[in-house]
């Protein structure tokens, strides 16, 4: 057995040892000048990553990040209430877990809620977003890259139908902001969100929320909760704070953290997550197992997370499945909510070695030969093995 613990999980995900070794630092002030050069370092590099997550040169933006001492969640809930009345139409994307916390925190906030709603796994229908849009509406919420199915929604699309239209958009890029192309500008998106914890290689702990220099206008942060006012953080982060304490060590590890992912470069990053989304995608089908979601419309496979269905043998009961990958030293994630017992999910956030993607897919058609399932795991190393080296 490989003694080295692989972490496969769709967050947290592995972090490089500059990370570690960056928190490790000695203490300041979060009032201090050392801490607003962190502050300043973290910005820059996640400004790098929302506006150049494009195809050879990214997006045009023309926003600002804010880095804010919470997950994503809080990201997400900042984007509706600093945006959304109690009277506001709001139209929210569904056909995961995020789309339908997005819907929820928007239900918080607004009375007037449209979900457009699809069973988890199967794709939104661009043109029942366009059915359910009206001259009020407000906000469309939408999940960028599902984690909990291995989808890729449409935002382009969205964008699109959202071009002409006074509706804002606020979107949850966490699982593909930093793996994944993502363009701010061209897509119309007014606010996005990614949070530490997954293609940034950060530990969890903090978020950040990139606002496009036109949405600021609109910002109501009187309405928000006091911690979510992004009035305030807009005013504070022009001398590289945040309005409360800053979690200092985690803010030292988004610094060192983007930094590595500019000096890898984002179109060299893409390609690599492209390249072994494939390998875990051929190296599974190998072994005879069947992807989960379906993509059909204008909706694309996740290339930073994969979801398989588990063998008919197995679903409803996978604990033996899920221990044999754990006494192999490797951790990966089953289903969320009902598709608990149903799917598994491996994550290629990060920095992953090709040869890491490939003993994930080794230790899954060993697990499966372990509870008594037939499969040909070389079948699954050498499928695997062909696109991880691009």
């Amino acid at each position: 057995m490989d003694d080295d613990f692989l972490l496969l999980n769709p967050g947290p995900v592995p972090v490089r040892e500059s990370v570690l070794e960056a928190m490790a630092e000695p203490m300041v002030s979060h009032r201090s000048a050392d801490f607003e050069a962190v502050y300043e370092r973290a910005q820059a590099g996640v400004e790098y990553v929302f506006e150049q997550s494009g195809v050879a040169g990214g997006s045009t933006a023309d926003g600002t990040a804010l880095l804010l001492n919470g997950t994503a969640t809080m990201g997400m809930e900042a984007a509706v209430a600093n945006l959304v009345g109690p009277e506001d139409h709001v139209v929210a994307l569904v056909n995961g877990k995020f789309g339908r916390r997005f819907a929820r925190i928007a239900e918080r906030y607004s009375e007037n809620v449209t979900r457009v709603d699809v069973p988890w796994g199967e794709s939104i229908p661009v043109s029942a977003v366009a059915e359910a849009l009206t001259p009020e509406t407000r906000l469309v919420t939408m999940v960028h890259n599902e984690t909990s199915t291995g989808l890729q929604n449409p935002v382009w699309a969205v964008g699109d139908l959202l071009a002409d239209h006074d509706a804002q958009f606020a979107v949850d890029g966490v699982t593909s902001v930093g793996g994944d192309v993502f363009l701010v500008d061209e897509w119309n998106v007014d606010v996005a969100v990614t949070d530490a914890q997954k293609a940034l290689e950060t530990p969890p702990g903090i978020s950040a929320v990139y606002v496009t220099d036109a949405v600021r206008e609109e910002f109501d942060g009187e309405s928000a909760p006091f911690y979510e006012d992004l009035d305030w953080h807009l005013r504070k982060e022009e001398s590289n704070q945040t309005p409360f304490t800053s979690a200092v060590p985690l803010f030292r590890a988004m610094a060192a953290a983007v930094e590595a992912i500019e000096s890898e470069g984002m179109d060299a990053r893409i390609d690599r997550h492209h390249r072994q989304a494939r390998a875990f995608r051929h190296g599974f089908a190998a072994l005879g197992l069947d992807r989960f979601p379906e993509a059909t419309d204008h909706t694309v496979l996740s290339n930073t997370v994969t979801a398989i269905q588990l063998p008919e043998q197995i679903r409803g009961d996978p604990a033996d499945f899920f221990a044999a990958i754990d006494e192999r030293n490797v951790s990966i994630s089953g289903g969320q909510a009902h598709l608990g017992g149903e799917i598994f999910r491996v994550s290629n956030m990060g920095s992953l070695r090709g040869d890491q993607v490939v003993r994930g897919v080794r230790v899954v058609g060993e697990a499966l030969e372990a509870v008594g399932i037939e499969t040909d795991v070389e079948a699954g190393v050498a499928a695997a093995s062909e696109w991880v080296d691009g």
